[in-house]
């Protein structure tokens, strides 16, 4: 097999690579969606503070100096600003050697700042795609409202109508009645024109006079009023945007006053011939007999009354609220919709997406229809911050945080007390202390016998004892060392308790049946009987390393029944502990090195994991 050739060729392929491989194109793709993102949210945040202010000094602020910095200059500062912060949370999110801690900091500063961004890019997205159709759909309410304000009070003048006539109508049967046979006021009575005949002329004429009063005063007028208000919400005239605006708030305007105005004129005058409806009801109730009788007709009274009851009623208008939505006006009432009916907008989003755009919308709290414009553009804000999500999942960075190395005044501490626990350690040296380091588990410890547990009567073991318990306390109080938790420790004596999952003896086991079976296989007796009569090994954790390690150091039994285990912090990512231990060795009573810096770098001691 001939060797790939290395020139030229190979030069070229890799800069290729770099230049369009797959870190380059997702990184290009990456900057495109930033700078998507942080337009789109510059563009929401813009029109939605210029569609919100109502002043001319909203425009600017004032800086110490007598320096003016506009609104615009400021959003465009904020958004980069923040756009770039929450890229750079994001990075550090799934960036390569982050600590588990900068991650649960980093990662809900950058959902924070998403949903921001997400918002007023939504802004952005929904004056692209929904603008116009919202400033229909309002337009098409105005016209909505004012029909709904004109069927209104036009219903109740009908029912005032219809009642008047059931009066009219009942007081001109009962005046026929009266002049062909009589008894039409409560009292026997001739046919022809005697005096009650003249009692039920006036009550007619007073019907009569009374409708065509309501009729002139409160009927016409107000159905004139009606048609002027079905007519006020023509469409809108205006080149510009503005101009547009403004016409549509004065007629949005006019419609409500004009529409309350019509409410409340049609109600006061309904309120007036009510009265007057109720007091010739009360004249043609007394009965016959009594002080101020001229015709007595309960069944006109009570229709009389009924049509009081009817012309007394209010007109309620329901006018809902009219907003123009084109240009920052429009993107101002779209962005404050979002944020307010954020749980309509997102159950909306989710059916929608489900349903493939079949789900019927849902409605705001004030009625107002989630179309499928508005999740159009809400999904087109949440792509793009979704696909920077995604890209960097796929391509995090590679680089871990540079730390910063310990300073030299804690490593010379430490090598200090080590350099005096050498010396109060009888035959101790720096290789002796490196074996009290052992690796278990992706931590590293630190393993000392209790200073009880010693031999008392072996002086060298005991002031051996004593300075490594004293060494402990200095690690402990430089916060190098830790001892660990109630948790960790009950998991630890729990790994001591198993089986090994590493153990081979089953293996063996199988593997002499499998032989045995073969009969044309001379197996040694001796040695097949030690792997049958094998016992399974013990799981052995760190309190089995631990003890291993004391061991090794030359501890006696009676120390290494009663362990003390201490768990290395991991200082900005260099136990300095490392430095110290790594460094030429020193012999017993050696000066502290001057140089902090450590001359190899390599894992302390250990057994295997």
């Amino acid at each position: 097999m001939t060797e790939p050739k290395s020139g030229t060729g190979s030069v070229k392929v890799r800069w290729l690579d770099y230049l369009f491989g797959r870190n380059t194109l997702i990184g290009i793709a990456s900057l495109m969606l930033l700078a998507i993102s942080g337009y789109a949210t510059w563009s929401g945040m813009n029109d939605f503070i210029v569609g919100v202010s109502t002043s001319p000094a909203s425009q600017g602020r004032e800086i110490p100096g007598g320096l003016s910095v506009s609104n615009e200059f400021l959003v465009i500062a904020v958004v980069v600003a923040l756009t770039f912060l929450m890229w750079l949370a994001l990075r550090e999110t799934f960036g390569a050697g982050r600590s588990l801690r900068d991650r649960l900091i980093t990662f809900p500063l950058y959902l924070f700042l998403a949903v921001w961004s997400i918002g007023f890019g939504y802004g952005f997205w929904w004056s692209l795609i929904a603008g116009e159709e919202a400033t229909r759909t309002s337009m098409s309410g105005l016209q909505e409202d004012a029909r709904a304000a004109s069927s209104v009070v036009a219903a109740r003048l009908d029912a005032v109508r219809i009642q008047l006539d059931n009066v009219v109508t009942w007081s001109e049967s009962q005046m026929a009645r009266e002049e062909t046979s009589g008894g039409s006021c409560g009292q026997p009575s001739g046919a022809g024109r005697g005096p009650l005949y003249n009692a039920r002329l006036s009550v007619r004429d007073a019907v009569a006079s009374l409708r065509e009063s309501i009729t002139t005063s409160w009927i016409a007028p107000v159905q004139t009023d009606i048609e002027e208000l079905r007519k006020s919400a023509a469409g809108l005239e205006g080149i510009t945007v503005e101009e547009r605006q403004r016409e549509f708030e004065a007629k949005a305007r006019d419609i409500r006053t004009h529409a309350r105005n019509i409410a409340s004129r049609s109600n006061e005058l309904g309120k007036s011939v009510a009265t007057e409806m109720r007091a010739l009801a009360e004249v043609v109730s007394i009965p016959p007999g009594k002080a101020g009788f001229s015709c007595y007709d309960p069944t006109l009274a009570q229709r009389l009354r009924q049509a009081a009851d009817q012309a007394d009623e209010p007109a309620n208008l329901d006018l809902r609220v009219a907003s123009f939505n084109e240009g920052p006006a429009g993107v101002a009432n779209a962005i404050k919709n979002l944020w307010s009916n954020i749980g309509a907008y997102s159950s909306s989003l989710f059916n929608y997406v489900i349903s493939g755009g079949e789900q019927a919308y849902s409605q705001t709290e004030s009625g107002q229809p989630i179309t499928g414009r508005d999740l159009i553009a809400l999904l087109a804000s949440i792509g793009i911050d979704l696909g920077l999500f995604v890209l960097m999942v796929l391509n995090p960075p590679s680089t871990p945080p540079s730390r910063p190395r310990t300073s030299s005044m804690v490593i010379a501490q430490i090598r200090s007390a080590m350099d005096m626990a050498i010396a109060r350690a009888p035959g101790a040296d720096i290789e002796w202390v490196r074996r009290h380091f052992i690796y278990h588990n992706h931590a590293s410890y630190f393993v000392i016998p209790n200073l009880f547990s010693t031999d008392s009567d072996n002086q060298d073991e005991s002031a051996k004892a004593l300075a490594m318990n004293q060494l402990a306390g200095v690690l402990d109080d430089l916060d190098l060392v830790r001892w660990p938790t109630r948790a960790e420790l009950k998991t630890l004596k729990n790994e001591e308790t198993g089986s090994s999952d590493t153990d081979l003896t089953e293996i063996r086991k199988e593997r002499l049946r499998e032989l045995e079976q073969n009969k044309g296989i001379e197996l040694d007796q001796a040695k097949a009987e030690q792997i049958r009569t094998a016992e399974p090994v013990r799981n052995h954790g760190l309190f089995s390393k631990a003890e291993r390690v004391l061991t090794i150091a030359g501890w006696s039994e009676k120390a290494r029944r009663d362990i003390e285990i201490f768990k290395l912090v991991d200082v900005e990512g260099l136990t300095p502990l490392l430095e110290v231990l790594n460094e030429t060795p020193a012999t017993k009573g050696a000066k502290p090195a001057e140089s902090t810096t450590p001359k190899q770098i390599a894992p302390p001691t250990s057994a295997s994991s």
